[in-house]
């Protein structure tokens, strides 16, 4: 009888020695992706909205001021101002026009008015025309002027020259000239003829004289 041990020995024995593995081909690498351009999406994403610029009370400007944002004054302003969002402090004084689309008066403004939206506080104090499309004026407010409504209050203020070039021209019409006719022709005048002369009228015949009474 055959053991066991025996059976696996003759079993290894009639095996051929292996050799190493070949070692299999790594996988070729990936490039690599090129990073995702950003600008899109930074281009895409709202923009932060620029803080007012405000005017301290211890400023005084003399000069016209412009601004598509907003902006507080606190100071004294010598000339006209345009805006988006205006804000009239309490302490401020304001002498010329100001135009914005929002407009809220605390202090003191002399001169014109114009905004969609205008409102007066209780220590408003406004001396000029106020040109709306929608206005609240609170009570204990200063008012010296008209107010007028317009739907579109913004467009009030340009000067006569702009808004005439900008409204269209009436078409020239043509004054129809006279018809250019042939003269007449003027018939050859004739000579008159000359009025005959007055024909000296014959004398008298004279009487004979008797010679024979002479004598």
């Amino acid at each position: 009888m055959f053991s066991k041990s025996r059976i696996n020995e003759t079993a290894t024995r009639g095996e051929a020695p292996r050799g190493p593995e070949p070692q299999k081909a790594a996988p070729p690498s990936m490039p690599p992706r090129p990073a995702m351009d950003t600008g899109s999406s930074a281009a895409s994403a709202p923009k932060s909205k620029p803080a007012a610029s405000v005017l301290s009370s211890d400023l005084q400007v003399t000069g016209n001021l412009r601004t598509t944002g907003d902006i507080i004054v606190e100071g004294v302003v010598d000339g006209d101002i345009r805006a988006h969002l205006l804000t009239v402090g309490e302490s401020a004084t304001i002498r010329g026009e100001i135009v914005a689309d929002d407009i809220v008066i605390n202090g003191r403004v002399i001169g014109r008015v114009r905004g969609l939206k205008v409102r007066l506080t209780s220590t408003a104090r406004v001396e000029g025309d106020i040109i709306h499309k929608t206005i609240a004026i609170e009570s204990g407010a200063h008012f010296e002027g008209s107010v007028q409504r317009q739907d579109d209050p913004l467009a009030s203020g340009q000067p006569a020259q702009q808004r005439q070039a900008a409204a269209p021209k009436p078409a020239a019409t043509q004054q129809p000239q006279p018809s250019q006719r042939p003269a007449p022709q003027q018939a050859p005048q004739t000579p008159r003829a000359a009025a005959p002369e007055a024909q000296s009228r014959p004398s008298a015949p004279k009487a004979p004289v008797d010679s024979k009474k002479s004598s």
